[in-house]
């Protein structure tokens, strides 16, 4: 559980995020200079060189939003050359890629950040160029919208693994559906069917939170508050709910680390795009047609409730969580319960463990009570969830005006912009150590002499302490709150 010990502010973690930053610059040149574009994205390290792993190259985005962030922090035009230049030549097959859930891995950090800053009035962008990062996210965002899986309350974007499946992840990855939305891009269909990518999005959030978040209401024998299911599975010759899986936790009935943290970011987050529509922006039907199926949690062993026949339930016109009250009451429940739920699982320091039901953790006596041991010969540590973690439990804490989780986040950070997880050492092209990728595949290097990976950096864990940074460093310094949507 993690320990507040003392009271943070901000400001306090400054000295700390200017390291972060200066260590940033660094790595982010270091791995631009020896890396080969023919070998696709880089992904994870082995002896802290970054490798390749082709799977589908959802880290790029994270490659070169990393410059656009570090141009962010500091203002060095370098890098916002570098990361503009690099999302103009290699980012482009992304946009249109049917195969994945990443878009808003993608595209929202590289041209999403462009645009952003251009909105900022942070570089200079023609009406042209902003046009430009425009009409990607647009792409992108319908792209993303299409990939659908209808059920009888809702839908949800569903996996690569397929149409059965919904993965929690997918969560992080909507930001690309609402900045679509705010430029008013539809998905059309067959027949030029206009399908509205908020609807989707709020279906899909929904869904996630229905499925793969729990709330200790006796749903199955495991159910307990906050845990969170990496993975959904349904019939989908019927639209039915069969049961939790995993993929890359330990099993379906344990907390994976970093699918956790994806739905408490993903959450606030979406908690923060809701505030900034209009008010009328959700909860209005379709000429024609009638109010979403009241839907019960799925039971236990059961299939979630379908509608009576010969209902009409217009999934385009309506949301399964009904008024715009009522999803955000949805995505409020769904922060509050997988954030409680880290704050109980990850250790004293505020650094989880890979899963909480990990085998070894029970040879790890008192583990949750003292500082996580990235050097222990049982169970790996995650840093990269506890990077994105953090900015979940700050963005909460502040929509919520919530003390307790503002200073979970900062002690979060305070933990890992610091050693043993800031990588000091110039050879090491990570920034952010202890990070695991899929340790139940075996994709994490174990070095000699340990039983267990350590020391090893991820894209996504490095991208994502540049923005834990790059937010806390604006809050500390009386900037422009961070945000994906960027209001001017």
């Amino acid at each position: 559980m993690i320990a507040l010990d003392k009271l943070r502010s901000p400001r306090d973690l400054l000295p700390k995020i200017g390291r972060v930053i200066e260590l940033s610059a660094t790595k982010i040149r270091a791995l631009e200079d020896s890396w080969r574009p023919e070998s696709g994205a880089p992904v994870f390290t082995v002896d802290g060189r970054y490798r390749a792993r082709g799977w589908t190259e959802w880290t790029q985005g994270f490659q070169f939003g990393s410059a656009l962030l570090q141009f962010d922090a500091t203002g060095e035009e370098a890098f916002l050359t570098l990361g503009r230049s690099r999302t103009l030549e290699r980012m482009a097959p992304h946009l249109t890629h049917m195969g994945v859930h990443d878009h808003g891995f993608n595209t929202v950090s590289t041209y999403g950040n462009l645009w952003r800053l251009a909105r900022e009035h942070r570089f200079e962008a023609c009406d042209w160029e902003r046009r430009f990062y425009e009409l990607a996210l647009k792409t992108s965002g319908a792209v993303q919208a299409r990939r659908w899986t209808t059920l009888a309350d809702g839908g949800f974007i569903h996996s690569f693994n397929g149409a059965h499946s919904l993965f929690v992840d997918t969560m992080r990855t909507l930001r690309v559906l609402a900045l679509g939305h705010l430029l008013d891009q539809p998905l059309l269909e067959e027949q030029d069917r206009r399908i509205s990518l908020l609807d989707r999005l709020v279906q899909h959030g929904c869904a996630t939170a229905r499925y793969n978040v729990y709330f200790g209401r006796g749903r199955d024998r495991f159910d307990v508050r906050g845990r969170v299911a990496h993975e959904s599975l349904f019939n989908v010759a019927n639209g039915t709910y069969r049961g939790p899986g995993t993929q890359q936790g330990y099993s379906p009935f344990t907390t994976w680390a970093r699918g956790l943290a994806w739905a408490m970011l993903g959450f606030a987050e979406q908690l923060e795009f809701l505030e900034r529509l209009p008010v009328d922006a959700l909860g209005a039907s379709k000429p024609g047609s009638r109010a979403p199926v009241e839907a019960s949690p799925p039971g236990r062993g059961s299939a979630a409730a379908a509608p009576e026949p010969g209902t009409l339930v217009n999934v385009e016109a309506t949301t399964p969580c009904g008024s715009r009250s009522a999803v955000g009451a949805t995505l409020r429940e769904a922060a509050m319960a997988t954030c409680d739920r880290y704050l109980e699982v990850a250790a004293a320091d505020g650094v989880p463990y890979w899963d909480d039901g990990a085998p070894g953790l029970a040879q790890l006596s008192g583990w949750g009570d003292r500082p996580a041991d990235p050097f222990n010969d049982h169970e790996p540590v995650d840093s990269s969830a506890a990077a994105i973690a953090a900015q979940g439990l700050l963005r909460l804490g502040r929509a919520l005006r919530e003390p307790r989780y503002e200073q979970a986040g900062l002690r979060v950070l305070d933990t890992i912009f610091d050693e043993p997880y800031l990588s000091e050492d110039d050879r090491h092209q990570g920034l952010l150590l202890h990070s695991v990728y899929h340790w139940p595949n075996g994709w994490d290097h174990v070095p000699a002499g340990s039983r267990i990976p350590r020391g090893e950096s991820s894209q996504w864990g490095d991208y994502h302490a540049r923005e834990a940074a790059l937010y806390v460093k604006r809050l500390a310094e009386g900037g422009p709150y961070l945000t994906f949507f960027g209001d001017a």
